[in-house]
């Protein structure tokens, strides 16, 4: 019951703040950045809300695998509304540094989350049950986390050729949600105790959001 109740109120503070923070950017915000930057984190609060209720649920009811559909449905969603929250980021960097031309990374970004989102989509991932496959969890995480990769370089390099320093740690924030993550991918069947690392992994998404809050908070 303990873990029922913390869970529940770090889920809740959690979504609550994606959701505020992205609605206001969203519904206040001046410029296309800071829509963007909303859309943002609205989509990370709507998406990640259809498996930690679910989750919440279950701690409080019968237990997790006893609500496998419901979690493994929520985790489906989550994996594809993640993979659009880093297309999102990328063209919040193309606007933000004023970005031209680059063709060439705009197509591998959108050619890497098709992929991503293509083989969440493969039947073979067995949603629905308890313990999905891990061999396709590891597919379908391969083209995310080269995404990853991606947007860490560009906004390192960026950030150094601009001397702008609104977003100098969004590497590290997405490196620390990367590595908190992939772990549960690979060892959370065998040990699930590792599944602990999302909570930090969260605590970087949050950091994110926050980054991009202080941008919009300086252009009101």
């Amino acid at each position: 019951m303990a873990q029922a109740i913390a869970e529940t109120v770090f889920d809740i503070i959690y979504l609550g703040f994606a959701l505020t923070t992205g609605l206001i950017m969203l519904l206040k915000g001046k410029t296309t950045l800071d829509k963007k930057m909303g859309c943002m984190a609205a989509l990370l609060g709507a998406g990640d809300a259809f498996h930690l209720m679910p989750r919440c649920y279950a701690l409080f009811t019968t237990g997790l695998e006893a609500n496998a559909a419901a979690l493994g449905f929520g985790k489906f969603v989550t994996s594809i509304t993640m993979t659009i929250f880093y297309l999102i980021l990328y063209i919040v960097w193309r606007d933000y540094y004023k970005i031209k031309g680059r063709t060439y990374l705009t197509a591998a970004m959108s050619a890497l989350a098709a992929l991503r989102i293509g083989f969440c989509l493969l039947p073979q991932n067995e949603w629905l049950i308890y313990r999905q496959p891990l061999a396709y969890g590891i597919l379908r995480n391969v083209p995310f986390a080269v995404m990853g990769i991606l947007i860490i370089v560009i906004f390192t390099q960026e950030t150094k050729k601009s001397g702008n320093l609104a977003f100098q740690h969004m590497p590290l924030a997405v490196a620390l949600s990367f590595g908190f993550y992939l772990p549960v991918v690979l060892f959370s069947g065998a040990l699930p105790v590792i599944g602990m690392l999302m909570i930090p992994k969260t605590l970087a998404y949050v950091w994110v959001i926050w980054m991009e809050w202080k941008v919009f908070h300086a252009n009101v």
